[in-house]
């Protein structure tokens, strides 16, 4: 295998001064919550998108650009191990633009999927940006950042409401297309001023062609049959042909990665106990929360039309409002888990994390039906939310290498994508058998919102009981950083 090279052991005299570590955060929370807030603004979207191009394949709205993103992220992680992180962030963010702009002008809906494939490539950026932030920090400065890294999510959570609603009320989907340009644009410009290049990569390696086709084409297989299920039947040939191709492809991964000299994921790394049941838990859970919001953005906005649609019918800015509560509650026990990480075991924090979104979406499967109720569900889960997205770049950092760094929060972003996809997925699936599709647009009963919801809560308990497989590691204080400072 290749060596790896980091920075020059020497110490610099003067660390980054605070004035400039602040503005590398603030350029990686852009990033980092640029791909949170496109997925927040596509599901508060998507009901007029449906609406407006009469499709019942409104899944693909969200899904396509998590179907391109998870076949692109081997690539992308490998080639920041190679090239430098920077580069590859500025590549995807390029290509994010590119995507919102065909996304912005389509007047049909296969185009419109064509650019959301392409800005699909921009999730890429997330896991890079969390490995930076491992790389470029002093030892006291990592947890805090990884904390607002993470608690940015409450951010686009309590902001992003107002501002979809503000752009949808006044501007139409339209105008929620061209804000995801515009601000793909300003990531792209904050990177390339503020963000210093990562010291830590692979000398001399090369790219792993075949391992990355047959990792992303066999995911992309797997997801695009879970999609199609319901169309084809889930006991149908064609379905099960495309699971046969996805499980042979995802084999021959595995012989791949074991003769090749430089794999995507080292088995050396993927093997030890400490790593491959930190990725399983955390992409379960966390997975299972970005699809949540697939059911709950669909509850809220959805019209209600008798014996048709038993949607609660808020307008975006009635829904921002009812909501701020619940996103303060996720910056809350984001940036306090930051701290806390320091101090605790971070498998109390994920499962405590973890059981609280448990509680506070099964009372949703009940109480859904008014603002009151919704505040009392998402005030509970709101916390989980916080604590478990602001854990699991922590976790990370805990047990793998600064070499390893990249690679590992690409698997753990592969494994929540693929997590998300397929619980979303079966969440419309779910949904669907409890309503009625009208001039060409799937609406949902109560029934179905009720029983998305459940589906959610089974896959966030699994996640909860993941947690007892982990070992105790070191704490983040015990961890190597600061590889550029």
């Amino acid at each position: 295998m290749s060596q790896t090279k980091t920075a020059s052991p020497q110490v610099p005299e003067r660390s980054p001064s605070t004035t400039r570590n602040v503005l590398v955060i603030v350029a990686l929370v852009w990033t980092v919550q640029l791909v949170a807030l496109m997925a927040a603004l596509s599901g508060i979207a998507q009901a007029d998108v449906a609406i407006h191009f009469r499709t019942t394949e409104i899944a693909w709205f969200t899904l396509m650009t998590l179907l391109t993103g998870t076949f692109f992220l081997p690539f992308a992680v490998k080639a920041a191990a190679l090239f430098g992180k920077k580069k590859v962030l500025l590549v995807a963010t390029g290509l994010g633009f590119v995507g919102d702009l065909i996304a912005a002008v389509a007047t049909d809906y296969r185009t419109l999927l064509i650019g959301r494939g392409i800005a699909g490539v921009y999730a890429a950026t997330a896991p890079l940006a969390y490995a930076i932030t491992r790389d470029v920090f002093p030892r006291r400065w990592v947890g805090l950042a990884s904390g607002i890294l993470a608690g940015g999510v409450g951010l686009v959570a309590f902001g992003g409401p107002f501002l979809s609603g503000w752009l949808l009320d006044d501007y139409g989907f339209r105008g929620v297309l061209w804000f995801m340009a515009i601000s793909t644009a300003v990531s792209f410009i904050l990177v390339a001023a503020f963000v210093p290049e990562s010291p830590v990569r692979e000398a001399g390696g090369r790219m792993d062609w075949l391992g990355g086709i047959l990792l992303g084409g066999g995911i992309t297989a797997l997801v695009y049959a879970v999609g199609q299920g319901s169309h084809w039947g889930w006991g149908s040939g064609t379905f099960a042909a495309w699971v046969a191709v996805a499980l042979i492809a995802l084999i021959a991964f595995v012989l791949v990665e074991r003769r090749v000299a430089e794999p995507l994921f080292p088995p050396a790394m993927t093997r030890r106990r400490s790593v491959w049941t930190v990725l399983l838990a955390t992409s379960i859970a966390a997975g299972s929360l970005s699809a949540v919001g697939v059911v709950i953005q669909l509850l809220i906005l959805m019209p209600n039309i008798p014996n048709v649609s038993e949607g609660l019918g808020w307008s975006g800015t009635h829904n921002a409002i009812v909501t701020s509560p619940i996103s303060a509650m996720i910056i809350v026990a984001a940036v306090g888990t930051g701290f806390l990480a320091r101090r605790m075991d971070a498998r109390i924090l994920l499962g405590t994390g973890s059981a609280l979104t448990v509680l506070g979406y099964g009372i949703g499967t009940q109480l859904h039906h008014s603002a009151g109720e919704i505040v009392g569900m998402g005030l509970i889960a709101g916390t989980g939310t916080g604590m478990v997205m602001a854990i699991v770049p922590i976790m990370i950092i805990e047990v793998v290498t600064p070499e390893e760094q990249a690679l590992a929060n690409g698997a753990q972003t592969l494994g929540q994508g693929v997590a998300q996809i397929v619980v979303s997925q079966l969440a419309f699936v779910v949904m669907a058998q409890h309503g009625a599709i009208m001039h060409g647009t799937q609406f949902y009963l109560d029934t179905g919102f009720t029983n998305g919801l459940w589906l959610v809560v089974g896959c966030c308990a699994v996640g909860t009981l993941l947690v007892l497989l982990i070992p105790r590691s070191k704490r983040l204080d015990e961890a190597e950083v600061g590889q550029a400072a």
